[in-house]
């Protein structure tokens, strides 16, 4: 029987640098986010993301980020606004299976009353997210992740559409196969590691954890160099997203 897969590549539904070869070296989300910018490019797309699926506002945007372009700025103030479990981005996408496509009111609140929908869209046009398209995908244990491509292009016609859908199926499946390396990992740390990333989670400064746990700010920055190389994660926040999807925090 013939793999449905190969054939889609076969046919040219997939970018050359999405090749078998390419997609089988994958083992870091380093690796991932090389491809997702490659993929943006391919498609017109300026800004990208993968984010875990806001089911409530529990968490903040930024900690349910796993591989994202967008600058820090624009992070930090889309953060601030605690938008996004209830952005047309998130309540459109939760509702189907297919691919939505919108423009900067994607990441205003999907209720036009709320006050801060203006700011939400200035903010998005002045980053020039214009433009979105956004897939709903789970994971093979069913935990849901949005994956989003944004800029200034017009929307995709059919064709593109379902090319970059694929394209959208392979990325998440090589970035989940990330999460089991990072997995491996996770008894590596030490409960120290494990504590300064839980306060920094619920938003405490380096300063206010050394106070916490009566140690120095010096060592507050060691364990969070070492729980971030330990989580194969790149800076401070994706090592907290990493640290909260798998539980230890």
């Amino acid at each position: 029987m013939r793999d449905p897969d190969n054939m889609l590549l076969q046919q040219g539904w997939s970018p050359e640098f999405l090749s078998t070869a390419n997609l089988e070296t994958v083992q870091t989300e380093y690796e991932v986010l090389h491809l997702m910018r490659q993929c943006a490019n391919h498609f017109r797309f300026s800004h990208f993301l993968v984010a875990r699926f806001p089911a409530n506002e529990q968490q903040r945007f930024a900690e349910r980020l796993l591989v994202s372009n967008w600058p820090a700025d624009l992070v930090r103030k889309y953060d601030a606004m605690a938008l996004f479990h209830i952005s047309r981005l998130a309540i459109e996408a939760g509702a189907t299976k297919l691919p939505i496509q919108g423009d900067s009111t994607l990441l205003a609140p999907s209720d036009w009353e709320n006050t801060q929908a203006g700011s939400a869209i200035a903010l998005a046009e002045g980053h020039g997210l214009t433009s979105s398209i956004a897939f709903l995908l789970h994971s093979t244990t069913g935990d849901p992740y949005l994956m989003v491509f944004s800029g200034t292009r017009a929307p995709l016609a059919r064709a593109e559409l379902t090319e970059l859908h694929f394209s959208a199926l392979q990325l998440f499946e090589c970035l989940e196969k990330t999460f089991v390396s990072v997995t491996a990992g996770r008894e590596k740390l030490s409960s120290r590691e494990v504590e300064c990333l839980r306060w920094a989670a619920a938003g405490k400064s380096s300063d206010e954890i050394a106070i916490i746990l009566g140690i120095s700010v010096y060592t507050v920055s060691s364990y969070f160099k070492s729980a971030t190389r330990k989580l194969q994660a790149v800076n401070r926040m994706q090592a907290i997203a990493i640290a909260l999807r798998l539980r230890l925090i």
